[in-house]
């Protein structure tokens, strides 16, 4: 088992100071003022990772294969363990830090595994991969982000426990003292040829939306205010403590939006806000957002300092290098230039000493997702489903309705028509004809959602339509269709269109968005606005996620804590054989001016 570096920072959790000591070469002095008279400088490097989630090995767990995208990227900490080693040989290791912004310990089946089949809560339990890999490439801090919430409270305490450097959360307080439940920063000091260090201050910052998006894991445990908010409190005591260098990591995008509308008084990609709103701060690293942004440079207001941004493409895709130009003036270091730039983890092959440490963990996980837990008549796939109604989803949604329908009978609700709702999670998602194993049906639920059931009356599922239909770009009757342009307008995910069965509609997608549904009908009748339906859906959306309308409002009629992914391979074993024919139909469809558009 790893050290545990817990005991070490107990001491000083309560203000977030963890130490690590560091030293190393300095730039070489630069002349300044009256001959032989010289400046002090000293370089240092920053390097971060982020939104990781769960991945290790360069492996796609759901197609049992190496990774790979139409771009060929790489992904994976042993990757980025090479990276890591290139980095701290040219630069110095007593120069370098490495620091994550968060969603760590969720996200691939291994992770998995060891969160719900192997629980590293277990007394004398394992250590979990994540916590493993991170020790051995020896991060020096890593912030909270909203998925690691997603096991509950105590798998997050145990992961904490396991790690041998810091989870930061500035803005995650507890709920009833409203003091940090984790330690708000950490401290590092770099020693330089000059016998004058370095400190170095390392802010961790979460997402608000973990208070919607894992209520039921969170709710009176723990509360989420603003980013802004915080920073402004933490970034002055920092500075006071002596930082002469303020790195934020924060997980929270940089767009200033929120996918959760008006439902938190704080915003969800809030790290631009940040960097404007709160002065002090030399960089930020940015998580949450899944998007590359190598340099991103954003004016303080007050004082119009530059604050730079970068972040590194998740699953360990890319590597973030903060480069810091320091100067000593009237007694104190100062930055006098930052620059960020990412390395490719696809340029380099994976750290054996990673892979070799972690290969009885991976092998055990290859074997359980490879269990065959049925057959299925027909082949199926997500290819098309972002924009035709298709058996895959279908299966989903067969499921989640006959879950609750069984949940709810005999009772008050029982005689409620049920309807569901699901997404196109992976557009590379397949069930095989012939044999069915756990990772075929995982597969088309990659999240850890679980399944509610929520009152809905047919008008609010007419806005809900609606709403989920302004994913698809408004095309012209007669105008091409191009599918590769067909979606995600405005930037909407395919996890944010919903299909909803047991209604048949057409979207019109030549009328603009909020009048698309068309003929919504029911059991062959049009939708009485007044009627009340049951709709089974994932608690990211009862909970706000993606912002819908009603659904996170609406009466809560029954829960489940089983993961919806869970429930499929369940669902799948039970009935031994799958067969479309039993469940898939065309509910909805896309026209223009009345006529299909496939």
């Amino acid at each position: 088992m790893p050290l545990n570096r817990r005991a070490l920072l107990g001491r000083s959790a309560a203000v977030g100071a963890g130490a690590a000591i560091a030293g190393g070469l300095a730039a070489p002095a630069e002349a300044h003022g009256r001959p032989g008279k010289r400046r002090e400088r000293y370089s240092f490097t920053v390097m971060g990772t982020t939104d990781l989630h769960g991945n290790v090995f360069n492996w796609d767990y759901f197609t049992d294969r190496e990774f790979d995208d139409k771009a060929h990227n790489d992904v994976g900490l042993a990757k980025i363990s090479t990276l890591v080693n290139q980095v701290r040989e040219e630069k110095g290791r007593r120069n370098t830090l490495l620091i994550d912004a968060g969603d760590t310990i969720q996200g691939t089946q291994l992770s998995y595994y060891y969160a719900k089949v192997d629980p590293i809560t277990a007394h004398r339990g394992p250590v979990h991969p994540m916590a493993q890999a991170m020790n051995a490439i020896g991060y020096d801090a890593a912030a909270l982000g909203n998925h690691e919430f997603n096991y509950g409270i105590p798998v997050l305490r145990r992961f904490q426990e396991q790690c041998d450097f810091p989870l930061l959360g500035a803005n995650a307080l507890d709920a009833r003292t409203l003091r940090p439940a984790f330690p708000p920063y950490s401290m590092h000091r770099l020693r330089t040829p000059h016998g004058r260090d370095v400190r170095v201050a390392v802010l961790g910052l979460t997402n608000p939306g973990i208070a919607i998006w894992d209520r039921a894991n969170v709710s009176g445990q723990m509360v989420f205010p603003g980013l802004e908010e915080q920073a402004a409190k933490w970034v002055p005591k920092l500075r006071s403590m002596g930082a002469d260098v303020v790195i934020v990591s924060a997980h929270s995008g940089s767009s200033g939006t929120s996918s959760y509308g008006d439902q938190l008084p704080y915003v969800e990609n809030a790290a631009a806000l940040v960097a404007e709103q709160v002065p002090g701060i030399d960089a930020i690293l940015v998580g949450h957002a899944h998007t590359e942004i190598a340099e991103y440079t954003v004016a303080n207001r007050r004082t119009g300092a530059p604050v730079v941004l970068s972040e590194p493409l998740k699953w360990g895709q890319r590597l973030t290098l903060f480069d810091f130009d320091l100067v000593r003036e009237r007694g104190r270091w100062t930055v006098a230039r930052v620059g960020a730039k990412v390395l490719n983890s696809n340029t380099v092959a994976e750290d054996p000493r990673i892979t070799r440490l972690l290969g009885d963990e991976h092998e055990k996980v290859v074997a359980y997702v490879n269990q065959v837990i049925g057959t299925s008549t027909a082949a199926m796939t997500t290819a098309l489903a972002p924009w035709r109604d298709e058996p895959i989803i279908d299966l989903i949604n067969q499921v989640q309705t006959e879950t609750v329908r069984e949940a709810l009978a005999g009772g008050r609700w029982a005689a409620l028509p049920v309807l569901s709702q699901a997404s196109c999670f992976s557009r590379s998602a397949a069930i095989p004809a012939g044999e069915v194993t756990i990772r075929d049906a995982a597969g088309l639920y990659p999240f850890e959602n679980t399944l509610e059931a929520r009152l809905m009356t047919g008008a609010q599922l007419k806005d809900y339509l609606e709403y989920s239909a302004r994913y698809y770009v408004q095309t012209p009757a007669g105008a091409p269709v191009d599918t590769a342009k067909l979606t995600n307008a405005d930037g909407i995910p395919d996890y944010n269109y919903d299909a909803v069965s047991g209604l048949t509609y057409e979207i019109d997608i030549a009328r603009p968005a909020g009048s698309r549904i068309v003929d919504l009908s029911f059991e062959g009748g049009p939708v009485d606005p007044e009627a009340r339906f049951v709709l089974a859906v994932n608690n990211y959306r009862a909970a706000g996620g993606g912002a819908f309308p009603h659904v996170a409002r609406a009466e809560q009629l029954w829960s489940n804590s089983d993961e919806i992914r869970n429930t499929i391979i369940q669902w799948v074993r039970a009935k031994g054989t799958v067969d479309p024919a039993a469940f898939a139909s065309v509910g909805w469809r896309l026209t223009r001016d009345g006529d299909p558009v496939f």
